[in-house]
C-alpha cells in the first residue's frame, strides 16, 4: 500500500470521524493487529505512553525489530514529495547525507537524478540495497560527521519518532552547510496512531517554529509536508 493511499486513509479518519470513535481502543484495535501482522500488538498500541521510560537502546531496538505493512513498500514518502525533494535540492551541491535514510529508496533515486556525492546514516550495521552511496551507521543525536561536512541534509518521516527533537534538529544543522530538507506527515495528535509517532504537525508553523531557520519554505504536498531551509554560515 502506497504513501499516497495511506495518507489519504489516515486524512478521512483523523478528520471525518467522531474523535469520541476514532481515538478508542477497541475500535483501533483490529487496525492495529492487521497493521503490525498480528504482533507485538499491545506494545505499539501503548507506545506513547511507554516511549519516554525506555532506555535509549530498548527505544532503538523496538524500531530495529519493527515489522509491519509499511515495510511491504519501498518507501515512506510520496512520489511527488520525492520529485519536488530533489528538483529543490542546491544547484551547486556537491555531497548530501540522508540522515535516516532507511533502506536507501531515496537516496537511490537521489544518485539515479543527480550528479550529487550521497551518504546514508541510520541505526543499521548496514544498508545492502544502497546502491551508489556512502554508508555509516550513527544516532541522530551525535551525527558521526564532522561540522558543516555536507552541502545538503535531507531526513525524512524520522523527526516525528523522536524523543528529543531540539537536540536531533540541532545536530542536522550542524552537519549541513548550505540546505536542511526536512519531510514529516502534516498529522494531527491521536494516541491511537499505526506509525508510532510522538511529534505532530497539523499546519506548517508547528515545523517552521520547531526547525528555527528564518529562510525556509514548507509545502504540503499530498498529505507530508517539504520543509526546505537555507542556511547561511
Amino acid at each position: 500500500m502506497n504513501r499516497s493511499i495511506t495518507n489519504f486513509i489516515r486524512y478521512f479518519m483523523d478528520n471525518w470521524m467522531p474523535p469520541a470513535i476514532r481515538d478508542t481502543n477497541w475500535f483501533m484495535y483490529p487496525f492495529f493487529y492487521i497493521w503490525f501482522k498480528r504482533k507485538n500488538v499491545r506494545l505499539y498500541m501503548d507506545f506513547k505512553d511507554l516511549a519516554y521510560d525506555l532506555t535509549e537502546d530498548e527505544f532503538s531496538e523496538i524500531y530495529r525489530n519493527l515489522d509491519c505493512l509499511a515495510y511491504d513498500r519501498p518507501t515512506d514518502m510520496n512520489m511527488p514529495s520525492i520529485k519536488y525533494l530533489v528538483a529543490s535540492i542546491d544547484k551547486d551541491a556537491k555531497t548530501l547525507l540522508d540522515v535516516g535514510c532507511g533502506r536507501g529508496f531515496l537516496l537511490n533515486y537521489i544518485g539515479e537524478h543527480t550528479t550529487v556525492k550521497t551518504t546514508g546514516c541510520d541505526l543499521y550495521d548496514n544498508v545492502p540495497t544502497l546502491k551508489n552511496s556512502d554508508y555509516k551507521k550513527g544516532t541522530i543525536y551525535k551525527l558521526p560527521f564532522e561540522d558543516n561536512a555536507f552541502d545538503v541534509v535531507t531526513c525524512s518521516h524520522t523527526i516525528e519518532h523522536l524523543r528529543e527533537t531540539d537536540d536531533a534538529i540541532k545536530e542536522l544543522k550542524r552537519v549541513a552547510r548550505k540546505q536542511l530538507i526536512i519531510v514529516t506527515p502534516c498529522q494531527r495528535y491521536y494516541f491511537y496512531t499505526m506509525d508510532l509517532h510522538l511529534n505532530f504537525y497539523p499546519i506548517a508553523s508547528y515545523l517552521q517554529k520547531e526547525i528555527g531557520i528564518k529562510d525556509n519554505i514548507c509545502k504540503n504536498i499530498q498529505g507530508d509536508w517539504v520543509y526546505i531551509g537555507t542556511l547561511k554560515k
